[in-house]
């Protein structure tokens, strides 16, 4: 099966860097599926995993909103921050999704409501992908 590149990158550098035989991602407009000859386009992605699927097995990726460019050789993926599912700290993530409970139980203003809800959303993302590696 033919094979695209895919880069995942952050502010704090690149995080994936690899062949592929499929991109799964989730955009604000819905799921994308890439493949190597894919029509060139970009994306602004929601919080969600990245699959990553290759001859070896597939690699997930979480990933905090960005972008995602395709060209004709190369997918590449602009995140806010991202992280492979073996580096996730499954307890980090879990207290996260705690403390973001306990902030949208409280009751806060509207801007921390928002905040709160972004963050139980990207606890959440880390929680499953690194329970589902």
């Amino acid at each position: 099966m033919k094979t695209i590149k895919v880069s995942v990158v952050t502010p704090d550098g690149p995080v994936y860097d690899a062949e592929v035989e499929m991109v799964s991602a989730k955009a604000k407009s819905g799921e994308l599926g890439i493949m190597a000859g894919h029509v060139p386009m970009v994306a602004p992605l929601d919080i969600a995993a990245v699959r990553l699927k290759k001859e070896g097995g597939t690699d997930y990726i979480a990933i905090n909103g960005g972008f995602l460019e395709v060209r004709p050789d190369v997918v590449t993926i602009l995140a806010q921050s991202a992280e492979r599912a073996e580096t996730i700290d499954l307890v980090r993530a879990r207290s996260a999704k705690e403390r973001a409970e306990k902030r949208l139980q409280e009751k806060p203003d509207s801007i921390d409501i928002k905040r709160a809800e972004l963050a139980l959303k990207r606890a959440v993302n880390r929680i499953n992908i690194a329970e589902n590696k």
